[in-house]
């Protein structure tokens, strides 16, 4: 069982940036591989950025590629998304989720644990 808690969210104008952070329990955070989901009023949840156990290999949605970078910091049990260059675009609730291994990272529905979500306000 993992349990996952975002923090970092805000308000912000454009332009300006954010640091999103989420911490996991558990001493198997390691060897899960871990994203970033966002959902919008009357929008469906979609996938922002995905990072693998080993943090070799990152994905990215191609609305945020160049603006948003994920890491994680495995001794801290934290996932980041560093977010630049913000647009009102991206105001969203975003969510952290974590899957031990999973095939297709941009999906919802192959993660098995998530947080409970941060506000992210974009103003213009």
């Amino acid at each position: 069982q993992v349990q996952l808690v975002e923090s970092g969210g805000g308000l912000v104008q454009a332009g300006g940036s954010l640091r999103l952070s989420c911490e996991a329990s558990g001493r198997t955070f390691i060897t899960y591989d871990m994203a970033w989901f966002r959902q919008a009023p009357g929008k469906e949840r979609e996938f922002v950025a995905a990072i693998r156990r080993s943090g070799g290999n990152t994905y990215y949605a191609d609305s945020v590629k160049g603006r948003f970078t994920i890491s994680r910091g495995n001794a801290k049990n934290t996932v980041y998304l560093q977010m630049n260059s913000l647009k009102p675009e991206d105001t969203a609730v975003y969510y952290c989720a974590a899957a031990p291994s999973i095939v297709v990272v941009t999906t919802p529905k192959g993660y098995n644990y998530w947080g409970q979500g941060t506000q992210v306000t974009v103003s213009s």
